[in-house]
């Protein structure tokens, strides 16, 4: 789904990999309501910084960029960017204290690397469809928008608009991944996917703790269309 070129994603010299997020996230602490959403979507955020994202600290023009829509407990996420070299990784010990950049959603004016403010369900996506309308109509054609949601948010109209727009409109360089954690209140015959393939989506559907599977879905093609990736966890948690 991504250029073919390899990601130039931050500090790739960084001496920090996949075995060391539970110890960077194991120095933040106070938001363990949220806890199991920040660890479903671990695996996913990691696969996407270190083989997909084509981003650097310093927003080059030309960059991909990424939405986090699940923004409520988003230490998963501080911990990806503390070891992609976005954060330096003492800050986490900050992570909801007092005048501390790291608060329990991410704030696009404080935190490097964080595109969008984010924590209210039903957002990421609808911006995301703006962002790449925006790219497009300034004649950026490399950059991919990527947005990663919780199965919870398509509850939310907002995202059942964007659905059906993007696909009209022709958005190929917007990508979403939902993590699907079965904690949603609708259901959709033939999963949550069908929500999207009957718009026109390209929709795949892997084991969210696979790796490999996600990053070769993730990186699939698809002319001419937008693509949805559904990272399947089971791991039931809250509505979020």
């Amino acid at each position: 789904m991504t250029t073919t070129t390899e990601p130039v994603t931050a500090a790739t010299t960084a001496p920090y990999g996949w075995a060391d997020l539970p110890a960077l996230m194991a120095r933040m602490t106070g938001d363990e309501k949220h806890a199991p959403a920040a660890s479903s979507t671990l695996d996913v955020l990691w696969v996407l910084y270190d083989r997909v994202l084509r981003v650097t600290p310093d927003l080059a023009e030309d960059r991909d960029r990424f939405y986090l829509s699940k923004g409520h407990g988003p230490m998963a996420y501080y911990a990806v960017l503390a070891a992609r070299g976005f954060l330096e990784p003492e800050e986490l010990g900050t992570f909801g204290a007092f005048r501390s950049r790291l608060g329990h959603h991410p704030d696009r004016m404080l935190v490097p690397g964080v595109e969008i403010s984010s924590g209210s369900l039903g957002h990421g996506l609808p911006l995301a469809v703006g962002t790449a309308l925006g790219l497009r109509a300034r004649g950026l054609h490399e950059p991919y928008v990527w947005v990663l949601m919780g199965d919870g948010e398509l509850d939310e109209g907002s995202n059942f608009e964007a659905i059906a727009y993007a696909s009209r409109a022709g958005l190929d360089r917007l990508r979403v991944v939902v993590i699907d954690n079965h904690s949603a209140t609708q259901g959709w015959p033939g999963g949550l996917e069908s929500r999207f393939a009957v718009e026109g989506w390209a929709t795949a559907r892997v084991d969210g703790r696979d790796h490999g599977a996600l990053a070769a879905a993730m990186n699939t093609p698809a002319p001419g269309r937008p693509a949805l990736v559904v990272a399947d966890v089971d791991e039931p948690v809250d509505h979020h």
